[in-house]
């Protein structure tokens, strides 16, 4: 294995974090609304879920000290995509039916039913998750910091998220694996209402279905 390919399957994995992160941060809003745990929890969820569309830039740093990121789009239902910029490549798509993860540079790309994946939660029209569990609620001057912890769903996974005091606005996620590795992921210049053409979540399939073809002749 080359260290291209060593430094592409590292990103991969990060490709499927940052989505993993983004879907339980999500859930932890919601189940802080469901269980009322502070007043707090709830004006945070209830802000969230009045957001339809998103925008804006990411930074993602690895447990190893890896850094790489790009820019984010969302809409509601069903739509979302990650450009990483750089040497990464990397593009993640999901246009209400499929989700795609593209590496542009190594010319693979994988593709999952929206519905089998725990993306459908996030990108709902109402977020709802029964059984979720926020571990605490911690309300500074500056930043208000919810842990999250749900083993049924995400085994033992830890998601520590840090909210804006004032605004509710989601400043940062870290993602704590099973091994006590940290995944932090840092949301900035992010804007709301804004409207998107519909080829920012335009999926190729026929272009798909070519790649995979090639690929599994080559194998």
């Amino acid at each position: 294995m080359t260290i291209s390919t060593i430094r592409d399957t590292r990103i991969s994995g990060f490709v499927r974090h940052i989505l993993f992160a983004a879907v339980v941060a999500c859930a932890a809003l919601a189940a802080g609304a469901a269980h009322a745990q502070s007043d707090v929890a709830q004006r945070i969820a209830e802000h969230f879920s009045s957001m339809r569309t998103m925008t804006g830039e990411f930074v993602q740093f690895g447990p190893r000290g890896e850094q790489t990121g790009g820019k984010f789009y969302l809409e509601r239902p069903g739509k979302i995509r990650f450009d990483y910029q750089g040497d990464a490549r990397f593009r993640v798509v999901s246009d209400g039916t499929s989700v795609i993860l593209e590496n542009r540079k190594m010319n693979t790309v994988d593709i999952y039913s929206l519905g089998q994946t725990p993306l459908k939660v996030l990108l709902a029209d109402r977020i709802d998750l029964s059984g979720s569990k926020v571990q605490s609620v911690d309300v500074q001057e500056d930043v208000t910091t919810i842990r999250f912890v749900d083993k049924k769903l995400f085994g033992d996974t830890t998601i520590t998220m840090m909210f804006d005091s004032d605004s509710y606005e989601l400043r940062q996620w870290t993602v704590t694996d099973a091994q006590g590795r940290d995944t932090t992921v840092m949301l900035f210049n992010v804007q709301r209402g804004v409207t998107f053409d519909p080829s920012v979540f335009h999926i190729d399939y026929r272009r798909v279905n070519e790649i995979n073809r090639a690929n599994s002749n080559r194998n």
